[in-house]
């Protein structure tokens, strides 16, 4: 799952983001509002982390710069304001979730789960194709029912390409999703990930899964 931060602290910004990709999750971080809704112009994400007390354009901007309906990412909100006129407030605006500051890393990422587990998010629990199973939340994959040993970028690729069966993705744009869009990574990074993607899923006698359409990219058909 890919994630937008948006937190001024930059001190928070960083151990945030360090404990969320040690949690598989991939993620962007914005240190104020203009630079959030630009991100969420550009990239699609599954949540967005979202600071109210924000530099140039407070979290209620980013809210408002929102779809409406749609594919339309989970907002968690982190706030200082504590009174629950502010939570309405933020959850009248678009917020699906409100956590109050100071919180322990473990609650985030448990509301974060709660989030992805909502049934409007329109997205099956357990992602199944060919004999391969992937559980999203639990980050378990299996093949043929032989556990998967993935890395977190092969993990995210498997996921992205299972989610969206019959799309093809170039590299760039998987390097995007797994990768992060601040990554300095080469597109060409990818073929390395989509090596041993394939390598791991044909130990376990899943050998046709990924395909290559030359000049476009890969996708789960």
């Amino acid at each position: 799952m890919k994630i937008l931060l948006v937190e001024d602290s930059e001190r928070l910004r960083t151990t945030l983001s360090h404990g969320l990709r040690a949690e598989g999750f991939t993620v962007d971080a914005a240190a104020d509002g203009v630079v959030a809704t630009e991100f969420l112009a550009s990239y699609e994400y599954d949540h967005v982390v979202l600071d109210l007390g924000l530099p140039r354009m407070d979290g209620f901007g980013v809210l408002r710069a929102l779809p409406v309906g749609g594919a339309r990412p989970r907002v968690l909100v982190l706030s200082a304001r504590d009174q629950v006129g502010d939570r309405v407030e933020a959850l009248k605006a678009g917020a699906d979730d409100y956590l109050v500051k100071p919180f322990s890393f473990d609650e985030l990422l448990a509301r974060l789960q709660a989030l992805a587990r909502r049934p409007a998010k329109m997205e099956a629990d357990i992602l199944e194709c060919a004999g391969v199973q992937l559980d999203p939340l639990a980050r378990r994959a299996e093949a043929n029912g032989r556990a998967l040993e993935l890395t977190p970028r092969e993990f995210a690729l498997l996921e992205l390409l299972l989610r969206h069966r019959g799309r093809v993705f170039s590299r760039t744009a998987i390097l995007e999703r797994i990768a992060g869009s601040n990554s300095d990574a080469s597109d060409r990074s990818i073929e390395v990930v989509v090596f041993g993607l394939r390598r791991k899923l044909a130990g376990a006698g899943c050998t046709d899964l990924i395909e290559n359409r030359r000049g476009a990219g890969y996708l789960v058909p």
